[in-house]
């Protein structure tokens, strides 16, 4: 069932700071990979780095930018670049960070970029995680935080795997096995956990069967049937206390009912003889 397709469709989750920690779900062996590979046109001789580190902000020629560059761990020369712009007037003037890219696997190529808005909140990410040259991760943000996550599975320059999140929690991934564009795997996620796997076998747009978490089915249906005793133990509470204040005072409802009874009955009208 669902167990069984997930060791097959879930490949090791991408952090959004997969590339620049170096630390991607393979551990030491992506570390390892960061160090041995190089990007088209780089090269690990730090005294050797190309003058053009194919920039990926845009800051030259705009004298309004300021630049700052900086050098990260195990680097003889800077690989971190900030872009800042100054926004509002008078009081209301700020200097705020616009762009930052970064060199990680330190070959004198920038390979990671994120853009940000005039608040400081991240807007968008781009990044080469296997320093082929290429783009193989997007990532989106709403304000400041990951909504959509791109991935490109088979380095052929477009994403292949579509994730989405909400307030930071991934609820649906949309995937294409056959890489034709179009997705023909979509996977439901509640509460950080996979609820369910639509497959389109036949690649013709549509999911042809869903494949089901149990285990989490059986919890969602314990729940509803438990809010919903609770909800009928509720209203028979509420009957039993709403009865309970009537007979409290049986003796005094009983004579005010009864008094109020024999009050507004008709009185029984004897009828005049008359005399003849």
């Amino acid at each position: 069932m669902i167990g069984k397709t997930l060791t097959v469709l879930v490949p090791c989750a991408l952090g959004v700071m997969a590339a620049v920690s170096l630390g991607a779900c393979g551990g030491s062996s992506s570390t390892k990979a960061a160090q041995t590979v190089s990007a088209p046109g780089g090269t690990k001789d730090q005294s050797k780095w190309p003058s053009d580190d194919r920039t990926m902000c845009d800051w030259k020629n705009k004298p309004e930018l300021e630049v700052s560059e900086s050098s990260g761990p195990g680097a003889l020369r800077p690989n971190v670049r900030r872009i800042f712009k100054t926004f509002g007037e008078a009081e209301a003037r700020h200097k705020t960070l616009v762009c930052r890219e970064i060199d990680t696997n330190l070959d004198g190529i920038k390979d990671v970029v994120r853009t940000f808005n005039a608040k400081g909140e991240a807007i968008h990410e781009e990044s080469d995680r296997n320093y082929d040259g290429r783009i193989d991760l997007w990532i989106n943000f709403v304000d400041g935080r990951l909504a959509e996550e791109d991935v490109d599975t088979n380095s052929d320059g477009k994403p292949d795997v579509w994730k989405f999140y909400v307030n930071g929690q991934l609820q649906r991934i949309r995937r294409d096995r056959n890489f034709d564009g179009k997705a023909d795997i979509w996977e439901i996620y509640a509460r950080g956990r996979l609820e369910r796997v639509g497959l389109d076998d036949s690649y013709d747009g549509h999911v042809d069967r869903w494949d089901r978490d149990e285990q989490l089915k059986y919890e969602a249906e314990a729940a509803d049937r438990k809010a919903r005793d609770e909800m009928v133990n509720a209203e028979m509470a509420a009957r039993a206390d709403a009865g309970g204040g009537g007979g409290g005072s049986t003796s005094g409802g009983d004579a005010g009912s009864g008094g109020a009874k024999d009050a507004g009955a008709p009185k029984a009208v004897t009828p005049t003889r008359k005399n003849k």
